[in-house]
């Protein structure tokens, strides 16, 4: 079996009986093969949500076929759903300003094939990654922004991010505000990393504030870009314990591991299709 034969294939629904039943029927009479299942139930929201990994190796199913094959079911179910055919690696456009561990920790993740992606370009206001780039032999774009030029800059992110054929876009410590317009974009497909301080400690220098109130836990959030700023979807959380040794170099230093490692297991999730958002809540399959 290649990469080429495998696809995704995620599902959300009412909940309601025979969805397994009548998923599973509909593969196994096309001859797909299930490799992995897992489902969550929702009793909330009285949703039901499932993610198959197949093999379609011995089936005719192409994209198209199966669309239109899936419909019926689907209507049935009033379910949305979308397929992943994996026939190549997500292609990840990096916004970045001037602070480059988080970019640095992609490069070397999707280089290593960690993160089974491709970074095509990273976008910067600022020329101080271009170094960083330019080292790892991906284009560097430096677009300014102020507040007289922001919605013809973000159309031009936008734009390059287009010419790169980008599926997703990471904003890896971009320290600007995204626009109605840039986000209804890139809906589901941006990420963006931050501290978890929020709403406490908004503002500059989150971590001087957290030191002078002695605080004992730091963390970080990976979350989905919402018009409601940094409150989207959240896909990964990660804390550490902080004492009344740690400076606020310290804490900075412990604030940045986390991003890392938090930005990218959300970006690892999101390419692999472990995520379907409900709402503002995600369901994130390990």
């Amino acid at each position: 079996m290649s990469e080429h034969t495998r696809a995704i294939l995620l599902t959300a629904c009412p909940d309601q009986p025979g969805v397994i039943a009548r998923v599973s029927g509909f593969l196994a009479d096309r001859a797909v093969n299930i490799l992995e299942a897992d489902q969550h139930t929702d009793p909330d929201e009285r949703a039901f949500y499932m993610r198959l990994e197949l093999d379609h190796s011995a089936s005719n199913l192409n994209a198209a076929s199966f669309d239109e094959a899936f419909a019926e079911i689907a209507g049935a179910l009033s379910m949305t759903w979308r397929v992943d055919w994996r026939t190549k690696p997500k292609r990840l456009g990096v916004l970045v300003t001037k602070e480059g561990h988080c970019l640095a920790d992609l490069i070397y993740r999707c280089a290593s094939g960690e993160i089974d992606a491709q970074i095509p370009v990273v976008i910067s206001n600022h020329e101080s990654l271009k170094t960083a780039a330019d080292s790892a032999g991906i284009p560097f774009r430096c677009i300014p922004v102020t507040k007289d030029n922001k919605a013809e800059a973000e159309r031009e992110i936008d734009a390059v991010l287009t010419d790169h054929a980008c599926d997703a876009v990471v904003l890896a410590r971009y320290m600007q505000i995204m626009s109605p317009w840039f986000i209804s974009r890139w809906q589901g497909r941006a990420i963006n990393i931050h501290h978890s301080f929020l709403p406490a400690f908004a503002g500059a220098r989150p971590y001087h504030q957290a030191h002078a109130r002695g605080v004992k836990l730091i963390g970080a959030t990976a979350h989905y870009v919402t018009e409601d700023l940094d409150q989207g979807p959240i896909i990964e959380q990660l804390t550490a314990r902080v004492g009344h040794r740690d400076t606020v170099d310290d804490l900075i230093r412990k604030g940045r591991d986390l991003e890392r490692v938090v930005l990218a297991e959300a970006v690892r999730n999101h390419v692999d299709n472990r995520v379907l958002i409900s709402g503002n809540k995600t369901v994130v399959f390990d």
